[in-house]
């Protein structure tokens, strides 16, 4: 499996979300300095009002998992879905094991 590299680092991920902070008294709204800033960093609104959010987060500002939090529940995914794979195998093994020992028992 390939691991996703993010098109922007943290550093510039940082420094944006700083920039929107910093500069959002000069603009309508956070959305407005959002809107500016992501497009003279070349992302989208979105992906740098995302990106926002999850500052808050990590900040407690705003409710929600931080990104430790976020990392963290991936990788109790990850291995929950390769212990369901482990017992789906072990289980179909005794099964198969099994009707063997039958088969074995019958033919005696």
């Amino acid at each position: 499996m390939t691991k996703h590299i993010p098109p922007f680092s943290p550093e510039v991920r940082e420094r944006a979300v700083r920039l929107v902070r910093e500069h959002e008294s000069e603009h309508g709204s956070q959305w407005a300095a959002i809107q500016s800033i992501a497009a003279k960093i070349g992302c989208s609104g979105e992906t740098l009002r995302n990106w926002v959010r999850q500052a808050e987060r990590d900040g407690g500002v705003r409710a929600g998992p931080t990104t430790d939090e976020r990392e963290r529940i991936k990788a109790l995914e990850r291995e929950n879905r390769e212990l369901r794979q482990a017992n789906e195998i072990l289980r179909k093994a005794s099964a198969y094991f099994a009707q063997a020992e039958l088969d074995r028992r019958s033919r005696s």
